[in-house]
C-alpha cells in the first residue's frame, strides 16, 4: 500500500500534464488558442494565489507537527497549499472547461494526488482542499480574461 501512496504522491502529477499536452495536440485550432491562453493565465493566477495564501496562512507539515517520518522526503516548510494538488486541479479545471468527461477524469486524478499527499504525511487535508479551491478560482478568472481579450480582438478586426 505504501508503494501506491508514494506513486500517487510523487509521480501521478505527471498524468494531468500529459493529458493536457495530448488534448492540445488533438484539439482543433480554435480550441488550441483558447486552451493555451487559459492554461497560461490559469497557471499564473493559480501560482500567484497560492503564494499569497501561503504567505497569509502557515500550516506546518504533518510530519513536522506530529514528529514522524513521512513516506516521501520533503522539506519541513509551510505545507499550505499543496503545489502538486494545485497543479493537478488547475489542469483538471482547464480541461473540464473544454471537455467535461476528460475534466472529470482529471479531477479524480487530482483527488487521488491529494489523498496520496495526505496519506504520505506531507500535507494536511486543508492544504489540498485549498489548492483545489484556488485552482477553480484561478481558472474561472482566466476564462473571463480570455473572453474579454477575444471580444476586444474581434471588435478590433476590420469589418468588410
Amino acid at each position: 500500500m505504501d508503494s501506491l501512496i508514494i506513486f500517487g504522491a510523487k509521480y501521478l502529477v505527471a498524468v494531468p500534464f500529459l493529458v493536457l499536452v495530448l488534448y492540445f495536440i488533438l484539439a482543433k485550432t480554435e480550441v488550441k488558442y483558447r486552451l493555451v491562453w487559459m492554461s497560461v493565465f490559469g497557471m499564473a493566477f493559480a501560482y500567484a494565489l497560492a503564494r499569497i495564501a501561503g504567505d497569509l496562512y502557515n500550516n506546518p507539515r504533518p510530519f513536522v507537527a506530529g514528529h514522524f517520518k513521512p513516506l516521501i522526503e520533503h522539506a519541513a516548510d509551510n505545507g499550505f497549499p499543496s503545489d502538486h494538488t494545485l497543479f493537478a486541479a488547475t489542469v483538471a479545471a482547464i480541461v473540464f472547461y473544454f471537455n467535461k468527461r476528460m475534466g472529470l477524469v482529471l479531477w479524480v486524478v487530482a483527488l487521488l494526488i491529494s489523498a496520496s499527499r495526505v496519506a504520505a504525511g506531507v500535507h494536511h487535508a486543508i492544504d489540498t482542499v485549498a489548492s483545489m479551491a484556488i485552482a477553480i478560482v484561478a481558472v474561472l478568472a482566466s476564462h473571463f480574461l480570455v473572453r474579454i481579450i477575444r471580444k476586444e480582438h474581434a471588435a478590433a478586426e476590420p469589418k468588410e
